[in-house]
Order: C-alpha cells, then sequence, then structure tokens
C-alpha cells in the first residue's frame, strides 16, 4: 500500500490539521453566495493556488456541496501539471492521498475502468509534487462525509482525450468533477481583470479552445466543458477575483474563478 504524502502542506496551506480546519471554516464562513440552486452539482471548477490567495475563492465553489454531503461519494479531479512535462493524462499508483486531516482513498475500480483508454498512464512521476489535485483535498475532506478519490494530472492533451475520460466516469450524483485552474497569471490588476472577464465569457459558453495564457489548466478544462455540452449540463460562476483582491499586491496578480455545472 502506497501513500502520496502531502507536497505543498506548510506553504500553500497550513500542516496543522487545526489551523486548517479552522481557515477553511473561516472562508466557508464568508463565502460569495450566488442565487440559491438547489441541484446537487455535477461539477465544480476551482483554482489551486496558496490558500490566502485563492482559499475565498474556492470555497464559493464548495460552498455548493453543502446540502449534499451524504450523496457524493466519488470525486474525480482533474488539474494541470506544473512541474513535469506531461502529454495525457496521468493517474498515480498510490492507494492513498494524505493531507493533515488523514488519508484519502483512491477509486481502484475507477482508474481500472480508465486506466487503458486513449492518453491514459500511469505516471506517480506527475503526482508526486503536484500541487493542483493536492489543494482541492482538504475542502472536500471538510466537506464531504465518506469518498473517494480519481486524481488525475492533465498535460498536453485534446479535449477529446478528456472528455473521453470524465464520461467513462460519468455515473449518477454519487460523482463529482472538480476542475482545477487558475486563470491568468502576472499580469496587471485591470489588465488581468479584463483578461480574465474574456475567459469567464469562454467558460460560461463551454468554450473547448481555452489555451494555457487565459487559464493554466485549460487541457483539463477544456474536456471538461467538452463534456460539459455532451451531457447538457448549465453553468454558473460563482466567484471571480485576483489575488490583487486577496492577499497580494496589484502589479502582478493571479485570476481566480469559481464556477457550479448542474
Amino acid at each position: 500500500m502506497y501513500i502520496r504524502q502531502p507536497a505543498v502542506a506548510g506553504s500553500f496551506y497550513p500542516d496543522d490539521s487545526q489551523q486548517l480546519s479552522a481557515m477553511i471554516a473561516q472562508f466557508m464562513d464568508s463565502a460569495i453566495e450566488s442565487e440559491p440552486i438547489s441541484r446537487c452539482p455535477k461539477m465544480l471548477i476551482s483554482p489551486h493556488a496558496g490558500y490566502i490567495y485563492s482559499g475565498a475563492v474556492a470555497a464559493s465553489a464548495y460552498h455548493q456541496l453543502e446540502d449534499y454531503t451524504d450523496t457524493i461519494k466519488r470525486v474525480v479531479i482533474l488539474g494541470p501539471s506544473h512541474r513535469v512535462p506531461l502529454q495525457g493524462v496521468a493517474i498515480p499508483d498510490a492507494s492513498y492521498f494524505k493531507t493533515p486531516f488523514g488519508n484519502i482513498e483512491i477509486d481502484q475500480s475507477a482508474l481500472l475502468t480508465i486506466k487503458h483508454l486513449d492518453g491514459v498512464k500511469v505516471s506517480p512521476h506527475a503526482h508526486a509534487y503536484e500541487h493542483s489535485l493536492e489543494v482541492q483535498l482538504p475542502f472536500l475532506q471538510r466537506i464531504l462525509v465518506d469518498f473517494k478519490i480519481v486524481p488525475l494530472v492533465v498535460g498536453q492533451t485534446e479535449p477529446h482525450i478528456v472528455s473521453g475520460v470524465i464520461n467513462a466516469l460519468w455515473g449518477g450524483q454519487e460523482t463529482l468533477f472538480v476542475i482545477s485552474t487558475d486563470l491568468s497569471h502576472y499580469h496587471a490588476y485591470e489588465h488581468a481583470r479584463e483578461l480574465d472577464q474574456q475567459t469567464s465569457s469562454a467558460i460560461e459558453h463551454l468554450h473547448t479552445d481555452i489555451n494555457c495564457d487565459q487559464a493554466c489548466g485549460c487541457y483539463a478544462l477544456n474536456g471538461a466543458l467538452m463534456a460539459a455540452k455532451h451531457h447538457h449540463l448549465t453553468l454558473s460562476t460563482l466567484d471571480l477575483r485576483n489575488s490583487g483582491d486577496t492577499a497580494g499586491t496589484k502589479n502582478q496578480v493571479v485570476g481566480y474563478g469559481a464556477y457550479a455545472l448542474f
């Protein structure tokens, strides 16, 4: 049994479970609420920066799960590869991912379902230090009661490949997809707001040609939006801010968006 150890606990988020719990609770209490939506989300789009920068925006997405804590039993998380050059979709060889809150079991049957699909490969190296999936896990652990994960690092990949993986795991209300992506990077505040508004409009219209200057998780995002279009999902924009609004300076900011698809 191999446990993937946390790579960014103590840097992107606290490595002390009590401090981490308090931080997430604060984010959730102050989450921006959109108009009430009385349906369980099928897909969330959430940022993956350090919590002081993007945690408040991520909370707007995870707030949508609070009435469905017992419903969701499997979470498929797709995010970009920041450290390892990658083509295709990488699955881990681990049995669990660990965070300060404890271990989360990986759904091995789900991995078997997709292991032989086009573009899918086993790559522990792609997962070892990747933060885009890891930072989503403490939010999930604090909201959901009993669930397994399917962690997928998505490299340079055509949308239909990613969409095919998502369709193979679609399931019912028990399955949630989390797409991990930030938006624009290192522009001045006002310019970043303009760029991110344009990208947000593309997301809202389920475009599948978003590039990596617009969203670092563009390959996972485009595939997810293709699947969303195929399954006739509707999208709600929950939050759109940047690090200049949360905890950073305004000369070079990173954009964050939170969305739910139903």
